[in-house]
């Protein structure tokens, strides 16, 4: 009886001892586990975020397709030069930058700070009839209105532009509206590429000319 007892005695005291290194094992692989899980979510929480940060600063809008990838008309280029030298490298404003220059309003443009342009293609001013955009161009005055109206004294971002009215150099008023990548000018003109950058200027990329009232 001694002796069982004494083996009883044994095994019980073996338990004993094994138990709280069991437990710390174990305890010791959750932490392990929890941190990791944790040291993942934390990791990949700023990830998302500064993706997206960085998605709302780049250019957008079915037109900057167009926009050559490399060279001084690419966005890289553009934002390199006052925005009258940055638009004369983009083929589609060509029309702008002539109409720009008969006005003569690069200086201008070009010396300005922080300002937004708001910049019609080819095709917008090729809705103009023949006609009225010749006589448009051949009169100074009315053409550095017309150019003016496009211009706003200050950088705006594609936030300010959801439900926007601002002033103008011509002191005309412009309005905007919409929202993620989708915007109005003035009720008629959409943005065909937006946010693009130049070394003074953000210029959003229109599809119709700005014609202010008479």
């Amino acid at each position: 009886m001694n002796t069982r007892h004494l083996r009883r005695v044994a095994v019980a005291v073996s338990a004993a001892a094994l138990l709280p290194l069991a437990l710390t094992a174990c305890s010791g692989d959750s932490d392990t586990s929890s941190d990791a899980g944790a040291d993942k979510a934390a990791s990949s929480a700023p990830a998302k975020a500064t993706e997206s940060a960085a998605t709302m600063d780049e250019p957008f809008g079915p037109g900057c397709a167009s926009v050559p990838k490399e060279g001084a008309g690419s966005f890289k280029g553009m934002a390199q030069d006052p925005v009258a030298t940055a638009a004369s490298n983009n083929p589609a404003l060509s029309t702008l930058v002539a109409a720009v220059k008969q006005a003569g309003l690069v200086d201008t443009l070009n010396s300005a700070e922080n300002i937004t342009v708001f910049a019609p293609t080819n095709d917008a001013f090729a809705k103009i009839p023949k006609a009225d955009l010749d006589k448009l161009l051949a009169n100074k005055a009315e053409l550095t209105k017309v150019l003016t109206a496009h211009v706003v004294g200050e950088n705006l971002t594609p936030k300010q532009l959801e439900k926007g009215s601002f002033d103008t150099l011509a002191k005309t008023k412009l309005t905007t509206a919409g929202s993620g990548e989708e915007y109005t000018v003035n009720d008629s003109s959409k943005v065909v590429c937006g946010n693009v950058p130049t070394a003074n200027a953000t210029v959003y990329i229109v599809d119709t000319v700005l014609m202010p009232a008479a």
